[in-house]
């Protein structure tokens, strides 16, 4: 695959990426809740959910995929139970900063699986590689090298941008200081993860 095939791929990636999305919602949301740290497995499984993606396509699967779509269906309600779950979390917590809260074991596992659900049902990230790799390789005459480049660059610029989300969000919550604003925003990011998990519910 040439750099400019490469160039072109990375640009359109990222546009896509960078436009606001149930995605982007949900890691706004976790971030302003609980700080960046704890919103990094949520974007590793955000990641891995556009990889796989990109494996069904690579692989010929987009029809199998889209034949087997109950399975995907389970996926997506699964992962949006649990982005429900933490709106609701959100909504009741204690007006603390990120760093005075508790851990809970196997909230990192947890929360990988609801970023890898919440890409996993969402067919769109399919028809977006569907629609754009053809346009700058032939996906039939993919060699492996091209795969392993394509994957590097999708991971290194999915996750740069959601992790800039997350920072700007860590940071938008620290300048508030009363519990009560604490309150606000634990509700306000509540609600709007409920608002994500109804919307990829109701895809």
């Amino acid at each position: 695959m040439t750099f400019a095939a490469l160039l072109v791929f990375a640009g359109i990636y990222a546009v896509a990426v960078f436009s606001p999305g149930p995605g982007v919602a949900a890691v706004v949301a976790r971030a302003m809740a609980t700080g960046t740290r704890r919103t990094l497995p949520f974007i590793l499984g955000i990641v891995l959910g556009d990889l796989v993606w990109f494996g069904f396509v690579v692989g010929g699967l987009a029809a199998v995929a889209q034949n087997f779509q109950i399975v995907f269906r389970v996926i997506q309600y699964a992962g949006a139970a649990y982005l429900a779950f933490l709106a609701w979390k959100l909504w009741t917590a204690p007006a603390a900063m990120p760093e005075n809260q508790t851990y809970v074991k196997g909230e990192g596992l947890r929360l990988v699986f609801a970023g890898l659900s919440m890409t996993l049902g969402n067919p769109k990230t399919m028809i977006f590689f569907v629609a754009i790799l053809p346009q700058v390789v032939s996906v039939e005459r993919m060699s492996g090298l091209t795969i392993a480049e394509l994957c590097v660059l999708m991971a290194t610029i999915l996750a740069a941008i959601m992790f800039c989300y997350a920072i700007l969000a860590d940071r938008a919550r620290r300048i508030i200081a009363s519990p009560r604003q604490m309150r606000i925003v634990n509700r306000a990011t509540g609600g709007l993860l409920a608002g994500v998990a109804a919307a990829i519910a109701a895809r």
